[in-house]
């Protein structure tokens, strides 16, 4: 019999609920915004669970604007059209102070006598976002599109925890309850190499630069997978229909107050010329910031006077972009490539001249694939041009066709395997040549790599060399031969550049792997898709290798953060008969096939790290996993809560940040006494 609740429990239920969410609320406010958080991950993962338990228990007191609402909804196969009732503008460009200049007297023409100011904000390398928001709530979010109509990415938004799903209404705000919010979505150079990085190990294309990743990924048409990207939004600009605010300036904190994020660096002029040398200084120091910027955003800050000066064509007169020089470099293509990949992935990459270009020498460069090298009708012999923004991949972005030597030819993709001499295929739909022979000694090779990787098995001593030694030789054919490999002692004593010792050492080293996590182990796998968080959620979901192999594609998409895509991959790769062979042999080996229960506390228990700049004696992923290791937290942002910033070489803003907020720094000595101290 279906119990019946009185009305004051019901209303006990729906206080607890809206407290939770006010609660989580905030705390994605402090942490996405403010980057301030004042409780842990595991306190937050507490609160939002016992929000989800309450409300699957009364459904029908679930929200829009709930913090569990955020990834919900099936895959969509087209994005609704809307229209910008207010178009949305593209802004005229300009690349030099004299134009700066010159916008300035054509605004005090316009203007007379009128006294004006100018705000001047960051220019995102990002895709420009429209949200709507409607008695507080979230309710529309669009692209700009062609100015006019844009697409509906509602659901795609909502998974971005710096986008508020309700603002924070107060007496002050109340009047804002229902805006339109104009603003940037991007990400930060970090995130996005981790993104590419993880891509890469698994086979699929990298995205050439953080933009292009944010725009594919808001085209994503499944709202799980978007948010596994990381995106991340500012807000720009506040059009009210209700209240009236005066000025640009006067929005920007408008709509901090209601919960927004704002860019800290958006500066007030008072003059052009303050505009100028507020646009000196960002193109010096735009390196020093998480994200892409490729110039400033000039504004009269009177909306007054913006009505004033009005509009001309698509670009309105009382607003200029200003662009920073491109950082690019010429040099000569000495010859084209192509890689194979460890899942057949066949790829161009350029070999050039060696050029230095934004802080490093740049002797290689991808060039993606046929289609791109068709379209940019680059040759070997040009002189090319390259560009690289901050610390991402180098691409060629054109030739000096003046430079053209005389008898080049277009290039012609290759046909056939460079590896083993296969036929290559390319799928319908798809830009990649794909070599699929399995036993491709290419592909051998990568994912021997990969295996041995400190990511993954940690084997020290196998390397790309020793790899290639070892395949060409006969004794590695595949993962799971690494583990026969000291029944071959007298083989390996008889390779170049080998002996006792250096046996010893990888034999004592493939031993020692034994004992790696399971995750670590399924990571090393190299399923497509499955990078190392992935095969972290995995191997803690399911907790065993028996139990991750017979889940079908329904059980692994009820994994938190697993889509189909990945669900496909995994569940094809443990049907291949091939591939079950090879986890039987690895557990003949004695590799771990199960999860360990994560042991709290340790010496380094309650301490929360940031790990910046280039360390010498530790990786990045290995100074982690000491601190992790001894129970100690490590996080990407620098905030009140952080204990202690260890800093490298060329350390970046983190090290400021650490500076202004009082908390301790470490360098790398420091950092080993403490390690060494925490036992």
């Amino acid at each position: 019999m279906k119990s019946v609740s009185s009305p004051r429990a019901g209303n006990d239920v729906r206080a607890q609920i809206e407290s939770l969410r006010e609660g989580i609320r905030t705390h994605d406010y402090r942490y996405y915004v403010l980057a301030d958080p004042t409780i842990s991950d595991f306190e937050y993962d507490k609160l939002l669970k016992r929000l989800a338990d309450l409300e699957a228990a009364h459904p029908d007191l679930v929200t829009p604007d709930s913090p569990t609402q955020r990834v919900g909804g099936e895959p969509t196969k087209i994005f609704n059209q809307v229209r910008h009732p207010v178009p949305m503008l593209s802004l005229a460009n300009t690349y030099s102070e004299e134009d700066l200049m010159d916008f300035d007297r054509r605004v005090r023409g316009l203007l007379g006598d009128v006294a004006y100011e100018y705000v001047s904000e960051l220019k995102f390398d990002g895709v420009a976002l429209r949200l709507i928001y409607e008695k507080g709530v979230l309710v529309l979010a669009a692209t700009r599109g062609d100015g006019e109509t844009g697409d509906d990415i509602t659901a795609n938004v909502r998974t971005i925890r710096s986008v508020p799903l309700k603002l924070k209404l107060s007496r002050e705000t109340e009047a804002y309850s229902n805006i339109e919010v104009r603003g940037e979505v991007l990400m930060n150079r970090e995130g996005f190499q981790r993104m590419n990085r993880e891509r890469e190990e698994n086979g699929e294309k990298t995205f050439a630069n953080p933009r292009n990743a944010t725009a594919g990924t808001l085209k994503l048409q499944d709202p799980k997978e978007v948010a596994r990207r990381p995106l991340r939004f500012f807000s720009y600009y506040l059009i009210s229909g209700e209240a009236e605010v005066g000025s640009q300036w006067e929005s920007l904190q408008l709509l901090k107050k209601l919960g927004l994020p704002v860019s800290e660096h958006a500066k007030l002029c008072r003059g052009i010329d303050g505009v100028i040398d507020n646009a000196r200084y960002w193109e010096n120091e735009r390196d020093r910031l998480p994200f892409e910027i490729d110039g400033n955003v000039v504004k009269v800050n009177s909306f007054e006077a913006q009505r004033t000066l009005g509009a001309v064509a698509r670009n309105p007169r009382w607003a200029i972009a200003y662009k920073f020089a491109a950082r690019q470099a010429t040099t000569v293509l000495r010859d084209i490539v192509v890689q194979v990949g460890r899942i057949g992935t066949v790829t161009p990459v350029a070999e050039l001249e060696p050029v230095y270009l934004a802080g490093s020498t740049i002797s290689r460069a991808t060039l993606h694939n046929e289609d791109y090298i068709k379209e940019k009708d680059v040759r070997v012999g040009d002189t090319v041009v390259v560009e690289k923004s901050g610390d991402v991949i180098p691409a060629i972005v054109g030739y000096v066709k003046e430079k053209r030597p005389g008898g080049t030819k277009p290039y012609r993709f290759p046909r056939k395997c460079p590896a083993c001499g296969e036929p290559v295929v390319r799928g319908e739909g798809e830009a990649a040549y794909y070599c699929e022979n399995f036993e491709c000694p290419a592909q051998v090779r990568g994912r021997i790599e990969h295996f041995a990787s400190r990511r993954a098995m940690d084997i020290e001593g196998m390397g790309e060399s020793v790899v290639d030694q070892l395949v060409t030789a006969g004794l590695l054919k595949s993962i799971a031969d690494i583990y026969d490999l000291p029944r071959h002692r007298r083989e390996l004593e008889a390779l170049d550049r080998w002996g006792r010792k250096s046996v010893d050492n990888i034999i004592s080293s493939i031993e020692k792997s034994k004992s790696r996590p399971f995750s670590k182990l399924v990571f090393g796998l190299g399923i497509r898709h499955v990078g190392e968080r992935t095969a972290q959620l995995l191997t803690e979901h399911f907790g065993s290798m028996d139990e991750l192999m017979n889940a079908d594609q329904d059980k692994l998409q009820f994994v938190s953060d697993i889509g189909p895509a990945i669900a496909d991959s995994v569940h094809r790769y443990f049907q291949d008969g091939r591939n079950r062979e090879l986890i039987a042999r690895l557990r003949g080996a004695g590799t771990r096939f199960q999860e360990d229960v994560v042991k709290k506390g340790g010496r380094l228990s309650g301490k929360t790290f940031v790990v910046t700049g280039t360390l010498a004696a530790y990786k990045r992923d290995e100074a982690r996993e000491l601190i992790e290791s001894l129970g100690g937290k490590v996080t990407e942002s620098v905030s009140r809560n952080t204990d202690y910033v260890v800093v490298g070489e060329n350390p970046g803003s983190k090290y400021d940040k650490a500076q202004k907020l009082k908390i301790a720094i470490l360098d790398e000595e420091q950092f080993k006494k403490l390690i060494e101290k925490s036992g």
